[in-house]
């Protein structure tokens, strides 16, 4: 039995979610199943998949093959651009191929502001959560105007806002906008993707070598010291360990102020404003 101990954070419904959990983006769907079953054998309960990356049913044969208890297990999945007028059937093929009666958390996974369809979806998934089918609702990717209408058109504030954030991309005006709602932030691309010198940099080579950890630690306990969500990605199960050991230091005022200084609103993954994949 692994003795990984990730905390959880309370959602404003209640709900509690595992601070850190494994995401499964760019996981090819042959090997998606090992790396989930390599996670959960590891002490991950956090799962977070999305109908586009074609992985759900190896995310829900990886569940069924772990002898996790359900309850003990958070899967999130998201709702694909295309199908943004049709969530609630969309949710249940999502549901069906991860072979669950609900999931924990369901997302929006883009605004895309210029289809006018997000409004619609979030209706949708109102409907489901009523239903009991998904414990909690929020988006990803979603800018504070995109949040301001489904907000004042619904009155429904979604739990969480999955969105890019890393040292070199911080998006504090979104994220002051969010915490102000009581919307949790979960970071995707946590540690820039890799697309960067960030490893290198003395703002995380010294406090890494201070504190006996590496950059991507230093990051991720950066992350988490702010109340954050974090999903690194990773297909290796020494990575998955190694991610999560950091809750065990903490990184001083100084050190967070080095690496809040990073900020350079460089960003590697779409504009969400200009993302019109369907």
């Amino acid at each position: 039995m692994s003795k990984l101990t990730i905390p959880n954070i309370t959602l404003h419904d209640g709900t509690e979610i595992p601070q850190l959990g494994l995401g499964v983006f760019k996981v090819d769907p042959g090997e998606a199943q090992r790396v989930v079953e390599d996670a959960l054998a590891a002490g991950y309960r956090h799962i977070d998949t999305a109908a586009i990356y074609r992985n759900e049913a190896e995310v829900g044969a990886a569940i069924a093959a772990s002898g996790v208890a359900r309850d003990e297990l958070f899967v999130t999945t998201k709702l694909w651009n295309s199908d943004q007028t049709r969530g609630e059937e969309a949710f249940q093929e999502s549901l069906d191929k991860l072979g669950l009666d609900r999931v924990d958390l369901y997302l929006v996974h883009w605004p895309q502001p210029m289809f006018g369809e997000a409004l619609t979806a979030w209706r949708s998934l109102s409907k489901i959560h009523e239903s009991g089918r998904a414990t909690s609702i929020g988006v990803s990717n979603f800018e504070i105007s995109d949040l301001e209408e489904i907000i004042s058109e619904t009155g429904v504030v979604p739990t969480v806002n999955q969105i890019e954030l890393h040292p070199l991309h911080q998006r504090r005006e979104l994220v002051e906008y969010c915490t102000a709602k009581g919307i949790r932030v979960e970071a995707w691309g946590p540690l820039a993707q890799g697309k960067s010198d960030l490893f290198e940099r003395p703002e995380l080579t010294e406090p890494a070598a201070a504190h006996g950890k590496t950059p991507a630690q230093v990051i991720l306990r950066w992350h988490a010291q702010q109340g954050r969500i974090v999903f690194p990605k990773t297909v290796r199960k020494e990575r998955m360990i190694e991610n999560a050991q950091i809750f065990d230091f903490a990184l001083t005022d100084a050190e967070m102020a080095a690496i809040d200084a990073l900020d350079a609103q460089q960003n590697f993954g779409s504009n969400p404003h200009e993302m019109d994949v369907r």
